[in-house]
């Protein structure tokens, strides 16, 4: 306490000496009442004025947010502080810990900072306690000694350490620590409060699974712990919570089968949420059994099989999300479920996307519930005309159908559809005009036709959409100018019309997009000037209008526009000198004005300082500018000296340099080309827009490429650690050695594989970065998440002699499995389900990457082919030979030395040994295999009588087994290691014909996998 409240302490104990009871009872009072002001006290930001009340002129239980007991009670003590929502800035004094009659305190929703005070667990009457929303630090006390305790909020704040297990253990029923920093396992002890109803504990770090003692829990309600890191199968203590109403166990690392009684023992749930997690096999039939289920979401998981047709017994049913999963929809019979579905009259959401749903969508979609207002079916293989069955649900209000195989047109019908908000078809085979319709659809907000076959041209009557953002008509075959219309949208932030036909001049009115964003005109045929009052486009952050025929000078006034990031302006008929203004835009991060007709000096200032973010080459007349632009210097250009001579120039010169020109430019033309064909080879376009990054960016996440942040070095270049300014995550960059014969290919391949691929298995792509660097040469480098666990050759070899650090390569029997089966997921994606088969090339331990919860992700697609199918030549212009030399030895298939040409069954064998090795724990060029002897002839030669004697010992010791003790091979797991490598055999068999294909791969090893969880 501070000088002052001591002082008025002292005073009433002076005053009410004489009187011990009367003392006992103002002591108590003023006590509340100064408790109270050292908690303002402790507030620093008052913006409501909620302490307005709180001074001397006012009862202390007339302040605001206060409550006490009743009148007739003296003295009257604190019983109900509550200061919700009022914008409080500080920290929570000690003080309140004095105020023993508390019952209830809340102070949601401020922006409170520090420790929860430790005093406030001594509060023996606090019944509700409320600090959600808030930006607390440190631990949760112990409120052990808050025996009348019911709920405990301490829920969005920034608190750590562990899961607290010091909790009264009578008469608490809500518990929501819920979007903080929490570390730990699920405390067991939580069981023995048998009052609970509601446990959150989301979005924290909490690992482990949920104990087998929540068995015992007999009225819990709802049990929330998505986003956090369990791991283990699903947890069979939730089957005997039969009063459970919710459960989410969403975005963790839970795997193996989803019980399938999971309904029958929980027959009062109404919300599900299991997405983001690693189960597998059949969404179970049960769900008709808890008739109340209103939100079901089963998406982002490895859910096989048909969609049951019971789910349409949930006559509650508004959500359904199964999305990113493997579910089979191929034949009439197998899409009942959404005759079923007709039956669930409350359904606003059905999600399937991201699947392997395939043929025409049945027109028993039209019998969906009127009420349906989301419908996504993108990703998958559906083929057939635009789906009819969507005419009647009149309240969607979101379409999603792309990256399917879609043909014939639009009808135009879809624009009664008046609700609608989104359509997004980009990637199919739509043909024919786009429907004006779709201009009676006043609430649409993004319409994405991205990469279709839509001709005719764009209608005028577009620009009727009032609250239209983002409009993606790219790559088409659209012609006739650009309406003016589009740009008097006035909530329009995205324009991508490129790779079209356009042609015509840019609309004069085009600087009447003031909320525009992002305007890509990119390989149209405009042409004429570009409008000087572009530059009042102030929001523009990305400008492409490259690969047109734009003449006539840049516009300075393209210098006012305070955000730009992007200036493509390449490749079209540009004359003039380059705007200094360019100069002052500071947010400028790259630049590309080369392939015009531009002269006169280069600028010096803003983005013309970093020259690896210029580019202006291909302009024959500029001069000056950075020195590692390597131009000429302005003075040496000549200059007007005498009448006569100009005249001499401009009627003889002229001409004659103009012939010589004309020639050299052509010869330079093919030699420029046939250079770019060696050395600089454009950058393919992915099928989703990345962020951008520059050299400067990777450099300095990387520290200027140090060695600190060097983890590792491939065939054609090194790769580095680091984390991009904006991005929280950190990335790996894989930077390509150019000198190195063949890196350029490696890029251009590894863009082209991945730029239209997206599988959990695969490694995923951030961003690429192709640019100039200040010395001239070509950059090129390919950014891609960080997986923390490094590849699995690092994981199988690199610690195993260190004592001291061998469990960090100790993997066991259920992970190995867990490895192959991701790693057959990825190969069966990009052999079976992928638009045009693609063939790695190069599948070995060191391409198979790990994240923190040992998922296996492929990655290095720098030898990839395409092939049409999987008996026709690959694509592209490499030969066979180059690719069988650069595979590596030991992985590559024998006929690949042969001369054999690209194929999947190549794929196969490398897939086989290198499931061989994980199980071995040897490499297939381990000095003992030699004189013919190979891993595969080894494992042949010692199955399956003596696997044990060749089987990784550490494996050995996780079975309990050791090779001078026999032991029957149906137990402890053998009998699964031998099923293992049996697989591995049948994918390493010498004819290519006689191997079986990714998809048998994958469904065996599933199997196998599977069964060993359930057993063990």
């Amino acid at each position: 306490m501070d000088v002052t409240t001591i002082a008025q302490f002292l005073l009433v104990l002076l005053t009410c000496s004489a009187h011990a009871v009367i003392c006992t009872s103002l002591y108590g009072n003023e006590t509340d009442r100064l408790s109270l002001l050292q908690f303002k006290n402790a507030i620093s930001l008052d913006p409501q004025r909620a302490f307005m009340s709180w001074n001397d002129s006012t009862h202390f239980c007339s302040w605001e947010g206060v409550s006490c007991t009743v009148k007739k009670t003296s003295p009257r003590r604190v019983t109900s502080l509550n200061l919700t929502s009022r914008g409080l800035s500080g920290h929570i004094s000690p003080s309140l810990g004095n105020l023993t009659f508390l019952r209830s305190l809340a102070l949601t929703e401020n922006a409170l900072t520090g420790e929860i005070p430790h005093s406030l667990g001594q509060l023996h009457r606090l019944e509700t306690l409320h600090l959600n929303n808030n930006t607390l630090q440190g631990r949760i006390p112990s409120f052990t000694n808050c025996s009348n305790l019911r709920v405990l909020d301490v829920s969005y704040n920034t608190l750590v350490g562990h899961f607290p297990s010091y909790f009264p253990p009578r008469h608490l029923q809500v518990l929501r620590i819920a979007v903080n920093n929490l570390t730990g396992t699920i405390p067991a002890s939580l069981a023995n409060i048998t009052t609970l109803t509601k446990i959150s504990c989301e979005f924290n770090h909490i690992n482990g699974n949920i104990p087998s003692k929540f068995a015992d829990l007999p009225g819990l309600q709802y049990l929330q712990a998505s986003g956090n890191q369990l791991s283990g199968t699903f947890p069979q203590a939730i089957l005997n919570l039969s009063t459970l109403i919710g459960l989410t166990l969403a975005y963790n690392g839970l795997s193996g089968e989803v019980p399938p009684n999971l309904c029958t023992s929980l027959p009062n749930l109404q919300n599900l949420l299991l997405d983001g997690n690693f189960f597998l096999g059949h969404i179970p039939s049960s769900f008709s059994n808890a008739s109340n289920l209103n939100t079901i979401d089963l998406s982002g998981n490895n859910f096989t099989g048909l969609v049951p047709t019971t789910i349409g017994k949930l006559t509650k049913l508004s959500w359904l999300n199964l999305e990113n999963n493997q579910l089979e929809a191929h034949s009439r019979d197998d899409w009942e479920f959404l005759d079923s579905l007709s039956n669930c009259t409350e359904l606003k959401m059905l999600a399937m996307s991201i699947n392997r749903l395939s043929g025409h969508v049945p027109s028993s979609l039209g019998n969906l519930s009127n009420q349906l207002q989301e419908l996504y079916l993108a990703e998958n293989q559906l083929t057939g005309d635009f789906p009819s069955g969507i005419a009647n649900p009149r309240n969607l209000f979101s379409i999603t159908l792309g990256e399917n195989h879609f043909t014939g047109l639009v009808p135009e019908w879809i624009g009664t559809l008046k609700k609608l908000q989104e359509i997004s078809l980009f990637t199919n085979f739509f043909t024919g005009a786009i429907p004006s319709s779709l201009s009676n659809l006043s609430q649409l907000g993004m319409l994405d036709l991205y990469s279709n076959q839509f001709t005719s041209h764009i209608p005028p009557s577009f620009g009727n959409f009032q609250m239209l953002q983002e409009l993606d008509i790219s790559k088409n075959n659209l012609h006739g100018r650009i309406p003016m219309e589009i740009f008097r949208i006035p909530t329009m932030l995205l324009i991508d019309l490129s790779f079209n036909n356009l042609d015509g001049q840019l609309p004069t009115n085009i600087g009447n997009a003031k909320q525009l964003k992002y305007l890509a005109l990119s390989s149209n045929k405009l042409y004429g000037d570009i409008p000087n009052n572009l530059g009042d486009c102030e929001s523009l952050e990305d400008i492409g209008l490259d690969s047109n025929i734009f003449s006539g000078s840049i516009p300075s006034s393209l210098g006012n526009i305070a955000n730009l990031e992007v200036l493509n302006l390449s490749t079209n008929n540009l004359t003039g000198s380059i705007p200094t203004s360019l100069g002052n835009l500071q947010f400028l991060e790259k630049l590309d004005l080369s392939l015009n007709h531009l002269h006169g000096k280069v600028p010096t200032k803003g983005i013309f300082k970093n020259t690896t973010a210029v580019r202006i080459d291909g302009n024959t007349g500029l001069c000056g500018g950075a020195l590692e632009l390597h131009l000429l210097a302005c003075d040496v250009f000549p200059s007007n000296s005498t009448r006569h001579k100009e005249s001499l120039v401009l009627k003889v010169v002229i001409p004659i340099a103009s012939m010589a020109s004309l020639a050299m430019a052509i010869v330079v033309l093919f030699l420029w080309r046939g250079k770019n064909k060696r050395k600089s080879m454009p950058l393919p376009s992915f099928d989703r827009k990345l962020p951008k990054v520059s050299y400067n960016d990777l450099a300095r996440a990387t520290q200027g490429f140090s060695s600190s942040n060097f983890i590792g070095r491939g065939g054609y270049g090194s790769v580095y650690q680091g984390k991009l300014v904006g991005n929280t995550n950190e990335v790996a960059i894989k930077v390509f050695n150019l000198e190195t014969r063949g890196a350029q290919k490696s890029f251009i391949a590894e863009c082209n594989a991945l730029r239209n691929v997206r599988h959990r298995n695969l490694v995923p792509i951030v961003t690429a970065c192709s640019s100039i660097v200040s010395n001239g040469n070509d950059f090129k480098a390919l950014v891609y998440e960080l997986m923390p666990r490094g590849d699995l050759d690092k994981l199988l070899y690199s610690s195993r002699d260190h004592a001291s650090t061998s469990d960090l390569n100790r993997i066991t029997m259920a992970q190995r499995m867990s490895i192959m089966v991701d790693v057959a997921d990825a190969m069966e994606y990009i052999h079976h389900n992928n638009q045009g088969t693609m063939v790695h090339c190069d599948l070995k331990p060191s391409n198979i990457l790990l994240d923190d919860n040992m998922t296996a992700h492929v990655g290095d697609f720098g030898l990839a082919r395409f092939k049409v199918d999987s008996t026709m030549p690959s694509l592209g212009n490499s030969n066979y030979s180059s690719v069988a030399l650069k595979a590596t030895i030991g992985y590559a298939a024998p006929e690949y030395a042969r001369g054999g040409e690209v194929s999947t069954a190549a794929d196969v064998y490398s897939f086989g040994v290198v499931l061989l090795e994980i199980f071995l724990r040897r490499r297939p060029t381990d000095d003992m295999f030699k004189d013919g002897l190979s891993i595969v002839k080894f494992t042949e030669n010692n199955f399956p009588d003596r696997v044990l004697e060749i089987t990784d010992a550490q494996l050995l010791q996780e079975l309990e087994l050791c090779k001078e003790t026999p032991t029957d091979l149906k137990e402890n797991g053998v009998r699964y290691l031998l099923s293992m490598l049996n697989i591995g055999l049948q994918c390493t068999k010498q004819s290519p014909g006689e191997r079986i294909n990714m998809q048998e791969v994958a469904a065996k090893l599933h199997g196998i996998r599977d069964a060993y969880l359930r057993e063990n």
